[in-house]
């Protein structure tokens, strides 16, 4: 096995090899033992059909939040678990490479972290690449010709606008509002609006489920009614999604309109001729791309897989190694 292209989202880990492809696509999450909150005993999805649902003694843990490392210690328990998971077969005696894909506006010391997490997990060698350029090349940009290209990253918790040419950066502008804000909204609002109690993973379907249907479609939610504390069942309009999240969305939109002043009236034209690429998983919610254009006139393109499009250019980085070269550190 020649390596692996990680991709360590808020929300969800994606870890790709270039002989398979992507081998694991699961929760950013961990669950460990309150006595000895640095050894994972369940990771990923195993771990996420235990959330509202844990024994005493056993807690959720996230190491990963915004793309960075929250604690050195998990976050190798965990991206060491994460690598056994996806390749339970591996001979250990062979350390391979790894390309990690990490937020563009990371600092040093949360690069430094990535890096010194990935060696001691395993790797014999780690190579960093901003989200962006791997989601652009994920989806068949090459990030290193003489064209600007625009990429609207919104993920778990960090949302990224992020304008590339040329191996280089020419505006990047990132905020903190993405995903977990939207499904944070639209808890809220079942809380206020149906007075309705439903847990994250509730809201999380709610929000996912939003770009599937259609105009006259609606959605089922289940939760816990406020006032009676029984079961109760509700329909939720598709519409009602977006005026639950919209205040979100506008911090996004304002971001990329900050980003767009930052770039000269050529790269301007070139970001008209192809396009604002949206990644992540929070560019999947309904009615997103329509806001952007109605906002800027520009037109939007999302992903056709914006959830494994940054590992899958991670793994790809690995035959183009003048990208991590040209991008990464």
């Amino acid at each position: 096995m020649r390596g692996f292209g990680i991709d360590l989202g808020t929300a969800n880990t994606v870890v790709g090899t270039p002989d398979d492809g992507i081998v694991l696509n699961e929760p950013s999450l961990m669950m460990v033992r309150t006595k000895d909150p640095h050894r994972a005993i369940a990771i990923g999805q195993d771990a996420s059909d235990l959330v509202d649902r844990t024994p005493t003694g056993i807690t959720p843990v996230r190491p990963i939040r915004g793309g960075v490392v929250v604690d050195l210690e998990s976050a190798r328990a965990y991206v060491t678990a994460v690598l056994k998971h996806a390749a339970p077969h591996r001979r250990y005696g062979l350390r391979p490479t790894g390309v990690v894909a990490v937020p563009a506006g990371a600092t040093p010391l949360e690069r430094r972290a990535l890096l010194e997490v990935g060696h001691e997990s395993g790797l014999r060698k780690v190579g960093l690449v901003p989200q962006p350029v791997a989601g652009a090349l994920g989806c068949g940009i090459n990030p290193l010709e003489p064209r600007t290209h625009l990429v609207v990253d919104i993920g778990g918790g960090t949302s990224e606008v992020t304008a590339l040419c040329f191996g280089g950066v020419l505006s990047h502008r990132s905020c903190r509002t993405a995903g977990d804000d939207l499904t944070r909204a639209i808890h809220r609002y079942l809380r206020v609006e149906h007075k309705l109690l439903v847990g994250e993973l509730t809201a999380e379907r709610a929000k996912v489920g939003a770009p599937e249907a259609t105009d006259d479609r609606t959605l089922v939610v289940e939760g816990r009614d406020a006032a009676t504390g029984r079961a109760r069942l509700i329909t939720l309009e598709t519409e009602e999604i977006m005026d639950a999240v919209r205040s979100t969305t506008i911090n996004i939109v304002e971001t990329l309109a900050a980003c767009l002043d930052d770039l000269p009236p050529r790269a301007i034209s070139d970001v008209l001729a192809e396009g604002i690429l949206a990644i992540g998983g929070g560019s999947m919610l309904r009615g997103l791309p329509q806001l952007i254009e109605e906002s800027f006139g520009l037109p939007v393109k999302t992903a056709e897989r914006p959830l494994t499009c940054v590992a899958e250019g991670a793994t790809a980085c690995m035959d183009h190694p003048e990208v991590v070269a040209a991008y990464g550190s």
